[in-house]
């Protein structure tokens, strides 16, 4: 027998070099036990669940057992059995911790909620031949080599944002997304639902928001240094039905979902269809075709106010995740700094300059979601000017933003752009798709440490997590989405759950190498860089 703390690196790494090929768990768990043997899958298993909280969790696998083996597992309620697959309740451990079990006669997995069990279930199905993954049946039995597992992640946020404004995807690929998100524990979808360049998301209330500014007349093509455009309209958004069903679905995989809607910048879309709320009342806008920031942005009048309060309203009954994010980001000051009304404004209210124009923007807002029992989330760039209490920051332009909040005692997720925009190039440009630019290899992305010496242990207790950023400039196809995620999104996973003590990129690496015929079986389009890399 071996026994394996993450904290103690050099059985951590003999343990995972001896058995690369039965222990490829990713996330790496925070405590694991090799032991001697294997469990048996045997035609006819049985799954008991102690407590109703876990049957759609053995739900699931039994799913996973019938499309690698033909034959579902049994599903039965008992406090416990002396074989199979045992599911109990352990009130003591935390919401998102578990413990798994693996022995020759059963496998006992504990925890004290729902989505506990999920993340234990994610493990076992990992320590399984890849096929477990893969829809062909086989009468080869399914193993799992035997083992004791004590795991609970490191933070409580672990987010992937994927960015629909530029280039939409369909409900179904929305789906596949969260679906791997799920298998490596991530639990946070940010959902980036407007843009310049387009409208996503239905409100009833303002229906040009769908039929105008969800649709642009044309998309760049190349680089954008090229200057050309395919001359074919492109647009595409979710209906009130197809949000509720994708909240829905993500919920059952215990992922939760914040909407970003963007203002008071990359408003270019909204103001195509409702120009009266930008600083020009009488200029005729389009839908924005090239990629950038655009300078057209919302005017703080108190008609914009009532307008984004009412598209508030409905997102956020939407979406019953206590946030919603308000973007905030890039918001150019140049028709702010021309028009009369804001210059009347900055002086009404004894502003000193555009920024704080901008911040009593957001402070608005911020009032009115909190009114409403949400908590609001912005970029960085929030932070100016003051936020309430219970807004929540994330960090993109490096760790800067981050590390101002958490002093100010706000929550905060690390996104920072150097690490985490998985829209960067992760190999040589000349050897993969275009792509936004920077360079983001998987092991950069692994190297990245939110205990930031700058706070004090009380201010560190405020990065509450963090989250990569997929931007979609130049990716129009779920397949190319997945490329530029996978395997970054791996190693975003060990970041944010497992210890800081266990972190080591050369075993990781091997993890994620033995992993790989996994991530064959679920048909991911990764890519395959990092095995040439240093």
């Amino acid at each position: 027998m071996k026994l394996v703390y993450c904290s103690i690196l050099v059985l951590f790494v003999g343990l995972f070099s001896s058995a690369q090929n039965s222990y490829n768990i990713i996330p790496l768990p925070k405590k694991l036990v090799e032991q001697e043997g294997a469990f048996a899958f045997k035609k006819g298993a049985v799954i008991t669940v102690s407590n109703a909280v876990f049957s759609p969790v053995a739900g699931f696998l039994s799913e996973r057992i019938q499309a690698a083996t033909g034959s579902a597992a049994v599903i039965k309620s008992a406090k416990s059995a002396s074989s199979g697959v045992v599911f109990l309740l352990n009130s003591s451990l935390a919401e998102e911790a578990y413990m798994l079990n693996v022995s020759s006669k059963k496998i006992v997995i504990q925890a004290k909620t729902g989505k506990g069990a999920f993340y234990a279930m994610q493990s076992l199905l990992q320590l399984m031949p890849p096929r477990i993954y893969g829809s062909t049946v086989s009468d080869v039995a399914l193993t799992v080599p035997n083992c004791a597992i004590e795991d609970e992640p490191r933070f409580s946020y672990r987010g992937l944002m994927l960015d629909v404004g530029r280039h939409f995807f369909s409900v179904d690929a929305v789906k596949r997304f969260i679906d791997l998100m799920a298998v490596y524990k991530l639990n946070t979808f940010h959902w980036h639902l407007t843009e310049d360049q387009g409208w996503r998301i239905e409100i009833k209330k303002y229906p040009l928001l769908t039929s105008i500014s969800s649709i642009r007349k044309e998309s760049m093509v190349g680089a954008y240094d090229d200057d050309k455009f395919d001359n074919t309209p492109y647009g595409g958004f979710y209906t009130q039905e197809q949000i509720k069903d994708v909240v829905a679905y993500a919920s059952k995989k215990y992922i939760s979902i914040i909407p970003e809607i963007e203002m008071p910048g990359h408003s270019q879309a909204l103001l195509t269809a409702y120009p009266k709320l930008g600083s020009y009342t009488d200029k005729i806008y389009e839908v924005a075709t090239k990629w950038g920031v655009s300078e057209d942005v919302l005017c703080p009048r108190e008609e914009t106010f009532t307008f984004m309060e009412d598209v508030l309203t409905e997102v956020m009954a939407l979406f019953p995740g206590q946030y919603i994010h308000i973007g905030g980001d890039e918001c150019p000051k140049t028709q702010w700094k021309h028009s009369v009304f804001c210059q009347d404004l900055i002086k009404k209210l004894g502003l000193k300059d555009e920024h704080e124009l901008q911040s009593y923007f957001i402070r608005r807002i911020d009032k009115f979601v909190t009114s409403h029992g949400k908590k609001l989330l912005g970029w960085d760039e929030i932070l100016e000017g003051g936020l309430s209490p219970n807004a929540m920051v994330m960090s993109w332009r490096g760790i800067k933003g981050g590390v101002e909040a958490a002093q100010q005692n706000h929550d905060v997720v690390m996104s920072p752009n150097n690490f985490f925009y998985i829209d960067y190039y992760q190999a040589d440009p000349a050897t993969e798709p275009l792509a936004i630019g920077g360079d983001l290899p998987l092991s950069k992305c692994y190297s990245f440490e939110p205990d930031l010496p700058e706070l004090t242990a009380d201010q560190a207790k405020h990065i509450v997590g963090i989250q990569a950023n997929l931007w979609t400039e130049y990716i129009g196809t779920l397949d190319l989405a997945e490329y530029m995620t996978y395997p970054r999104a791996l190693a975003l996973a060990e970041v944010s759950w497992s210890p800081k003590a266990s972190k080591n990129y050369d075993n990781f690496k091997t993890r994620v190498k033995g992993h790989l015929p996994a991530m064959d079986a679920m048909k991911i389009n990764y890519c395959k860089a990092f095995l040439t890399q240093q």
